[in-house]
């Protein structure tokens, strides 16, 4: 299983470092290229209509419209994950990833969600992989792990 992460421009590297290694630390097959909505619509085109990937993530900041030019050329799930840039601090981003209309779907992230964005196609993945689905709940309960820990350390500090 392969998802497939394009983001419009490398300054967005960065923050969709995270979503790149979550996905290989489970075992996910990662594919990442630069593609723009605007800059480059073909290559968009070309890729999403070419690709063997279950799941798209597109990552754009600013006027942010290329999750959902992926979403209007597959059925396939995307999800998008709009970039902090200037000078609105990603709720441009954030505005034009999240207003899709009715009939070509794109599941929002937060603004720089990156691991969420991860997160959320490994579950996807995990309806039809068991072995993905048990990674993820061993995620959840070290994390859990880790929070009780953190408040045992604080019970201790205020003693």
């Amino acid at each position: 299983m392969k998802v497939a992460i394009i983001m419009g421009s490398d300054s967005d590297l960065n923050v969709m470092k995270t979503a790149i290694d979550m996905l290989k630390n489970f075992g996910v097959g990662v594919e990442v290229i630069i593609a723009s909505a605007h800059r480059t619509p073909q290559k968009v085109h070309d890729f999403v209509t070419g690709s063997d990937a279950k799941i798209f993530i597109a990552a754009a900041g600013m006027a942010a419209h290329l999750a959902g030019v992926v979403a209007s050329y597959t059925t396939r799930p995307v999800i998008g994950v709009p970039i902090n840039s200037e000078p609105f601090k990603g709720l441009d981003a954030l505005l034009s990833t999240v207003q899709m209309p009715g009939g070509i779907p794109v599941a929002t992230m937060a603004v720089n969600g990156a691991k969420n964005a991860a997160l959320f196609a490994m579950e996807i993945l995990a309806l039809q992989d068991d072995d993905l689905a048990k990674k993820l709940i061993f995620y959840r309960e070290k994390m859990a792990a880790e929070i009780e820990t953190k408040n045992d350390k604080l019970k201790e500090a205020l003693l």
